[in-house]
């Protein structure tokens, strides 16, 4: 049995907030929350992890744990599953799918644990996106071509960093670089970060350190309004893109050799 009526009632009276304020912070109704508390009913699975980010609990611990003026929450590493992630959800309780445009970029840096920030930017649902927590950045540059600048990346939020996956694509928000949409290159490392590559080659490799992280997403899909060309021929800048990686290369094995 579930710890969620006992610790909610006493993590809301702890903020000294009524159910009608702690409802109107979650956008949900007052009678639920008293539903709730009194153990007549649960959180569906997207209010449970609202609810957990609200008070800076992992999902385990609002259930499983019982939260009372003893408890104290146990140790965790810079790289574990304990932020703060602002999200929305529709009049069904079901999460949106928060879109991140390039002119909003930077205004995300600072806004993107605040829930009146997220609530302003542009929503919407797709039938393939239901379980699972979504937000969506507009691309810019030709970093990761063959996707082209102006696409929209589809991202599911990554809680325990040392699950990236190398070879895949990621959105990582980071405090010196930004969004950016690259490849992973290599596990997560606490100690350096995470290693990230560009599709296209004539971008080098680089590190974001752990402690500049703040967000990591996992590119599912895509959206562009640029169909695939079929079997384009190579263009004077493509062409000089590879000479120049092909010059690194062979000026980098030859270093090697001295």
């Amino acid at each position: 049995m579930s710890n969620i009526s006992s610790n909610l009632k006493y993590l809301r009276k702890k903020k000294s907030l009524t159910q009608q304020q702690f409802a109107d912070l979650l956008e949900i109704k007052r009678a639920s929350v008293g539903a709730y508390e009194e153990d007549r009913a649960e959180p569906k699975y997207e209010l449970l992890k609202k609810i957990a980010a609200f008070f800076e609990l992992t999902m385990d611990e609002l259930v499983n744990e019982v939260i009372d003026e003893k408890w104290k929450p146990a140790q965790k590493s810079d790289a574990s599953n304990l932020r703060v992630l602002s999200i929305t959800v529709d009049d069904q309780d079901r999460e949106n799918i928060e879109l991140v445009p390039v002119k909003a970029s930077a205004g995300y840096m600072n806004g993107y644990a605040d829930p009146e920030f997220v609530a302003e930017l542009p929503k919407f649902s797709l039938p393939m996106f239901k379980h699972g927590t979504f937000r969506a950045f507009e691309i810019k540059g030709d970093s990761m071509l063959p996707l082209p600048s102006g696409s929209i990346v589809i991202c599911e939020y990554v809680e325990v960093w040392h699950d990236l996956k190398p070879g895949q694509t990621y959105a990582v928000v980071s405090k010196n670089d930004g969004i950016v949409y690259k490849r992973i290159a290599s596990k997560f490392k606490e100690d350096r970060g995470v290693k990230l590559l560009s599709d296209n080659k004539a971008y080098d490799p680089y590190w974001v350190a752990t402690e500049d992280i703040l967000e990591i997403w996992q590119a599912k899909g895509f959206i562009s309004t640029e169909l695939p060309e079929p079997n384009p021929e190579p263009t004077m800048e493509s062409l000089s893109s590879m000479m120049a990686q092909m010059q690194k290369t062979i000026s980098a094995v030859v270093n090697n050799k001295d």
